[in-house]
């Protein structure tokens, strides 16, 4: 499915990644090898396919699209990198993570620098509108990150915090890079926001779908270990509905498992989870949110980029279907 969406720009795709190898270099050896061996540890790269998607869909004919699918996927980049800091990751893609296998020093300065390739980029295609919502949403991913590190080891918190963190954190940058996409291709400004909105919640069907499957999933397929959230303190969906479809005693065990972080008690949370439904809930407000992105996506006219990112929402919610 994933290579049935990529193949419908293949050649913006490819010239994504090359623009994205042209732009990593650096006279700092380490930043060109820290570079490469994150964005060379692969990915699904939705975000930049989406925005090739979208400027496509939208009737765009020149290689725009290709500078800011690069630096949609710098954004992400440089975000995934500082991630690893702060949750101490080991593993990420299936792979250690660049703090891992350098240090935490490096990774984030190496994200520093990767976030302002991106902003050389996006100055350069000189679009002063894209620059706002580009400028805003990394704004709100970092507001995100800061909101997720608060609710680390709080068992107080609530369904309605939880997708406030994911919608911040991750949702926004598909909304930025389906909007961005459509605003760079010329498009009217309903189709703008009809592409703003499917991003958004496709963004939101994909965060779902992978806390799910942290409690439900396996390290190969995942790239990285399976309770992860558990161990990092992060209370996600799964684990915020079970606290209130559980008996008491499994209520004590979950506050503590959130409480204490680790992985001493990954089975029986697991155990508690699923018998409690909530992973079935996950997944089906995910479903809901793929349907609302397929509905935004119907408005606009057809083609085989409208396709693809059909094809697109059905992929977010198939690991879990």
């Amino acid at each position: 499915m994933h290579n049935q969406i990529r193949a419908t720009v293949a050649d913006d795709f490819d010239a994504v990644n090359a623009f994205i190898i042209e732009q990593l270099h650096s006279r700092v050896d380490l930043v060109e090898n820290i570079g490469h061996y994150i964005i060379g540890a692969g990915g699904k790269r939705m975000r930049p396919l989406l925005v090739l998607l979208a400027a496509r869909a939208c009737g765009a004919r020149d290689d725009g699209p290709i500078k800011l699918a690069a630096v949609i996927e710098f954004i992400h980049t440089a975000t995934l990198l500082h991630d690893d800091v702060v949750d101490m990751s080991a593993m990420r893609r299936g792979r250690p993570t660049a703090n891992e296998q350098w240090n935490n020093p490096s990774s984030v300065l190496v994200g520093d620098f990767i976030y302002s390739r991106a902003f050389q980029v996006l100055v350069a295609l000189g679009h002063h509108q894209i620059m706002q919502v580009i400028a805003d949403t990394t704004n709100t991913i970092a507001e995100g990150e800061v909101m997720q590190l608060l609710n680390k080891h709080r068992i107080e918190t609530s369904e309605e915090d939880y997708m406030r963190v994911i919608r911040d954190k991750t949702a926004v940058l598909f909304e930025a890079a389906a909007h961005c996409g459509a605003l760079i291709a010329g498009a009217p400004e309903a189709s703008c926001q009809a592409l703003k909105s499917a991003g958004l919640h496709l963004g939101l069907a994909f965060q779902l779908v992978d806390d799910a499957l942290d409690y439900d999933g396996n390290a190969e397929d995942l790239g990285k270990n399976v309770g992860d959230d558990l161990a990092e303190g992060k209370p996600t969906l799964p684990l915020i509905h079970a606290m209130q479809h559980c008996s008491e005693d499994q209520k004590a065990l979950l506050s503590q498992a959130v409480q204490s972080g680790g992985s001493d008690h990954l089975t029986e949370v697991i155990g508690i989870i699923q018998q409690s439904g909530a992973l079935e809930y996950t997944r089906r407000l995910a479903n809901e949110q793929a349907d609302l992105a397929r509905a935004q996506l119907s408005s606009l006219p057809a083609s085989d980029y409208r396709d693809a990112m059909l094809t697109m929402c059905d992929l977010a919610v198939a690991r879990v279907n």
